[in-house]
């Protein structure tokens, strides 16, 4: 999305002019107007929500189980979360039940119970729950649990099957080929950002979104954004 910050001198030349006017009592002194600079800022528009602004990632960069597969591998999508197992399903259903009562505390005991925090950033963070209040563009934090919600509901993957970083991801945008999405799949991908997000991530080359991952045997691994 195309955000535009101009340098006006409107209000300069209206002084100016009133300025003169008073002092030669002869009505309206001409005067050309100062050029006005303009300065055409591209940030992604998602990333304007939240806050989070900067050039993504490489995929060398990110961490094991988030980077996306060879451009030409296709994942299988998946919709229903029965197939999911009970670890899995289980813990996507506290997740989502948490973060629909508005109340980003509710999300602590899901994570101390998760043994290790889910990673949140690609840097430390002292207090989970207080760096996700951080990332929302409310002061209560219920835009990021909107976020998640969404996230956890669209389809997902199962990666990476039978190493130590196997995972299902939501949403599967994370492990999809960006530039091989159908018409439908366009869809269902702005129902999470725009079509100006779209196309930075065609220029990433990946989706850089929102994604959550959680583990087989029912552990959240993640849920981040390319920062």
């Amino acid at each position: 999305m195309r955000h535009k910050r101009t340098l006006s001198g409107l209000r300069w030349l209206i002084g100016g002019i009133l300025a003169a006017a008073l002092a030669t009592d002869v009505g309206v002194v001409a005067s050309a107007a100062p050029s006005v600079q303009t300065e055409t800022i591209i940030v992604p528009s998602a990333q304007v929500e939240s806050g989070v602004v900067g050039p993504a990632p490489t995929q060398e960069a990110l961490p094991p189980g988030i980077a996306q597969p060879p451009p030409d591998e296709i994942p299988t999508v998946e919709y229903d979360a029965s197939k999911l197992p009970t670890p899995v399903r289980r813990l996507r259903e506290q997740i989502i039940e948490a973060a629909s009562t508005g109340d980003p505390e509710q999300l602590r005991p899901v994570v101390d119970a998760n043994g290790e925090p889910p990673m949140f950033s690609f840097g430390d963070v002292p207090d989970p729950i207080d760096y996700l209040k951080s990332l929302s563009g409310d002061t209560g934090g219920r835009e990021i649990l909107a976020i998640l919600i969404e996230v956890l509901e669209a389809g997902y993957v199962h990666v990476d099957v039978g190493t130590p970083d196997e995972m299902y991801v939501w949403p599967y945008f994370a492990r999809y080929p960006i530039d091989k999405l159908t018409p439908r799949q366009l869809v269902e991908l702005f129902k999470l950002v725009y079509a100006g997000d779209y196309e930075d991530m065609l220029a990433y080359d990946h989706y850089t979104w929102f994604r959550a991952g959680i583990s087989p045997d029912g552990i959240w691994r993640y849920f981040l954004a390319d920062q």
